[in-house]
């Protein structure tokens, strides 16, 4: 089985466009490369209720940002601040170069 690379990395900032959550930007804070999700900051929020774990003591309310599918989500470009696809660009000394498509410049 062949690794599958994703063009997001984690401390991107993406644009959501689709779902519940369509035009939020946010940070990437995890890459879940087996299922290609990603988890990014103050979107697709999700409540958990937590029962108490001692006796006399309330229970809790955890909210956290849930996965989201890897294609839902595209790079805002750091240049012009607007949603762009990724390519790659080898150098002359032979590393790979992520690289804006609507700016060409190095993200």
């Amino acid at each position: 089985m062949t690794q599958i690379k994703l063009k997001i990395k984690k401390g991107d900032n993406v644009k959501v466009l689709s779902g519940k959550d369509k035009g939020k930007t946010g940070k990437v804070l995890r890459v879940i490369i087996a299922t290609q999700k990603v988890v990014v900051e103050n979107v697709n929020m999700h409540t958990k209720f937590q029962k108490s774990r001692k006796a006399g003591q309330p229970g809790q309310k955890i909210t956290f940002a849930g996965a989201m599918a890897v294609s839902k989500v595209m790079l805002i470009d750091e240049n012009s601040g607007k949603p762009t696809r990724v390519g790659y660009k080898f150098l002359e000394d032979g590393s790979k170069q992520r690289v804006s498509k609507k700016s060409g410049k190095a993200v």
